[in-house]
């Protein structure tokens, strides 16, 4: 192997990062934050100055950045892929619009180089533990490739294809669901404490019966906290269900639940919480509440 490098040191990018050195891949990062750099740094990586030096020679990139806007200026502004060698595989997790990762697949295919369109699924929680779940399409030499680092981060690895676009399709729909139980448990609490429920018995009631979730279980901690420690945005879960509902429009389907999830998280960033954790869409739901009480006066 000439070499791995990783693009985007965020929440989810660096617990990956984690895991791919401790498997025993060297690894060179890239991110725009510098104190990202110097953590990826500590922990035994190789912190590069931009993302065509991360890249340099390395026959297996991967791209962790929030959309496809910044995937592109990774890729090929900044000339991460030109810095690669020929034939290399970029592995691309980023989450995006299918027709994004095809048009970004197609360029570097232009270039010589595969992709793996691999979103992954799970959080920060599983991006640190190496218990990822990643939706991946692409060539079986590019998977080839990849194998060490994907059994590094990941718990399950799903084959669905060998063509760009369909890894992004099953991460877009997956996503549907994330963002409805996110906004669902946001509701039950908020109704729970309306209704004059203890918040953390209702959550104990709940995370052990039939309205248990995995969103319910890991953002629902944190929905009964003032300042949750920021794991996911808002912001980026406003970018993942306006990804659905294009999805959405364009396979001619209705989706009034997404619709209304996306309502809500808007108004949570209207409210000023678009960069806090995505657990605060509550305060969208408590807002409401509050609106509700002073027209009922």
């Amino acid at each position: 192997m000439a070499g791995t490098a990783i693009i985007g040191l965020g929440a989810m990018g660096m617990g990956m990062a984690r895991n791919i050195l401790a498997a025993g891949v060297p690894l060179e990062g890239f991110d725009l934050s510098e104190d990202a750099r110097a953590r990826f740094g500590s922990l035994g990586g190789g912190p590069a100055a931009s993302a065509s030096e991360a890249a340099q020679g390395v026959d297996l990139l991967i791209v962790m950045v929030v959309n496809a806007a910044q995937a592109h200026a990774a890729l090929f502004d900044s000339g991460a892929a030109a810095a690669m060698a020929d034939d290399g595989t970029v592995v691309l997790s980023s989450t995006i619009a299918p027709k994004e990762a095809r048009k970004i697949g197609e360029r570097l295919g232009d270039m010589g180089l595969m992709m793996l369109d691999a979103p992954v699924s799970g959080g920060q929680v599983g991006a640190e533990a190496g218990t990822l779940t990643v939706m991946a399409s692409g060539p079986d030499a590019a998977f080839a490739r990849a194998d060490t680092v994907l059994k590094a981060v990941s718990k399950v690895v799903h084959r669905l294809g060998d063509a760009p676009g369909m890894g992004s399709t099953y991460k877009v729909v997956h996503q549907l669901a994330a963002g409805v139980h996110l906004v669902a448990s946001a509701e039950v609490f908020s109704l729970g404490k309306e209704a004059g429920c203890d918040p953390e018995r209702l959550f104990e009631i709940v995370a052990g019966a039939a309205g248990q979730s995995w969103m319910m279980d890991d953002r629902g901690p944190r929905m009964l906290q003032d300042d949750p420690p920021v794991t996911s945005t808002v912001e980026i879960f406003i970018k993942d269900m306006s990804l659905v509902l294009a999805a959405g429009a364009d396979a001619g389907q209705p989706l009034p639940l997404s619709t209304a999830a996306l309502d809500l998280l808007k108004r949570a960033a209207e409210l000023g919480h678009g960069r806090d954790d995505d657990s605060m869409v509550i305060r969208a739901y408590e807002a409401l509440a509050r609106e509700q009480k002073d027209g009922s006066t």
